[in-house]
């Protein structure tokens, strides 16, 4: 994700260089940083979420113990972030087997002709939120009944 965060930066830089340096704009390639920054967001997601870097309020959660963070991210990873993985991934499931039945494309023109491919990034979003919520369930529960493996660590 790294490379493609440097290739996002350069890309946009570009666009930038060629709009307003030689007024020449590029839709497809607009569009290319469009489709990088969601690859990157959304297949960054779950490793966000592995090296526990997401987003959270830490104002009472830093406070506590190792045992209380577990079960916050235990509580959490059940309650909230797999159903609305479930969700996510019920509610797109339609929208993306309409685009790749019609292989849509970009609805401008010299725009990507791979929009099917962009919305299948929504499913794989959640399925990989999913597995990483299971993972985290599984380290909490492990911290919980005292067979902590480093997990939280602060």
């Amino acid at each position: 994700m790294a490379w493609l965060l440097i290739l996002l930066v350069l890309m946009q830089g570009l666009v930038v260089l060629l709009r307003y340096g030689f007024s020449w704009g590029s839709i497809a390639l607009q569009e290319s940083v469009t489709y990088l920054h969601a690859i990157c967001f959304m297949l960054g997601a779950a490793f966000t979420l592995q090296v526990d870097r997401h987003v959270r309020v830490d104002v009472l959660y830093r406070s506590m113990s190792v045992k209380q963070q577990a079960l916050v991210n235990a509580v959490g990873s059940v309650l909230f972030l797999m159903p609305v993985c479930l969700f996510m991934l019920w509610t797109s499931y339609d929208y993306v087997v309409q685009a790749w039945a019609i292989k849509e494309r970009s609805a401008d023109s010299g725009g990507l002709a791979a929009v099917y491919l962009l919305k299948t990034l929504i499913p794989l979003l959640a399925v990989s939120l999913f597995v990483q919520a299971l993972a985290e369930l599984g380290r909490s529960i492990l911290t919980l009944t005292g067979r902590d493996i480093g997990a939280y660590h602060d």
